[in-house]
C-alpha cells in the first residue's frame, strides 16, 4: 500500500466515527485490530468502545489535525469536540462542552487497519466536565489550567 493509500484508510476510520458508522469500519480494521492504549481487543470490542463516545456525547467529532505517513503507520493529530448530554462511563450528563487534543498512531497491513496506540487528554475532558479538579496544590503549581 502507498503512503497515501494508508492515510486515505485512516481518514476512512474517523469519517467511520463522525458519521456513526460501525459497518464502514468492517472494510478497513482487521477482525483481530489491537487497541494496546485501551486494551481493546477485536473489531466487535472496538465498535463497543467507540459506542460509548456515541452515547455519553452524541455530538462528538474528531477533526483531523494533521496526517503524517511513513512505511506502514499513519499519525494523526486530532482535536476531539463534544457535549455530555448522555451517560458515559458511569458519570451522570453534565451538559457541558470539552475540546481535547489527542495523537494516534495507525498500523496498517494489507488494507486494513490492525494496531492503534493513542495519546488523548481525556484527563482534560473531565476537568472540562467538571468532574474532577485540581487540589489546592494543583492549583497553585499550575495557576494557567484552573481557568
Amino acid at each position: 500500500m502507498s503512503l497515501e493509500e494508508n492515510k486515505t484508510i485512516v481518514r476512512k476510520v474517523y469519517e467511520a466515527f463522525n458519521e456513526r458508522n460501525t459497518d464502514m469500519t468492517n472494510e478497513i480494521i482487521a477482525p483481530d485490530y489491537v487497541d494496546y492504549t485501551n486494551q481493546i481487543q477485536g473489531l466487535e470490542s472496538g465498535k463497543k468502545f467507540i459506542t460509548m463516545f456515541w452515547e455519553g456525547f452524541p455530538d462528538i467529532y474528531w477533526s483531523i489535525e494533521d496526517i503524517i505517513a511513513e512505511g506502514d503507520k499513519v499519525w494523526v493529530r486530532a482535536k476531539i469536540t463534544g457535549t455530555h448530554t448522555g451517560e458515559y462511563r458511569g458519570l451522570v450528563p453534565t451538559g457541558k462542552k470539552f475540546t481535547i487534543s489527542a495523537v494516534d498512531i495507525w498500523h496498517i497491513v494489507n488494507g486494513k487497519i490492525v494496531e492503534c496506540w493513542a495519546v488523548d487528554d481525556w484527563m482534560d475532558c473531565f476537568k472540562q466536565l467538571g468532574v474532577i479538579e485540581y487540589t489546592e496544590k494543583g492549583k497553585k503549581l499550575f495557576p494557567e489550567a484552573d481557568k
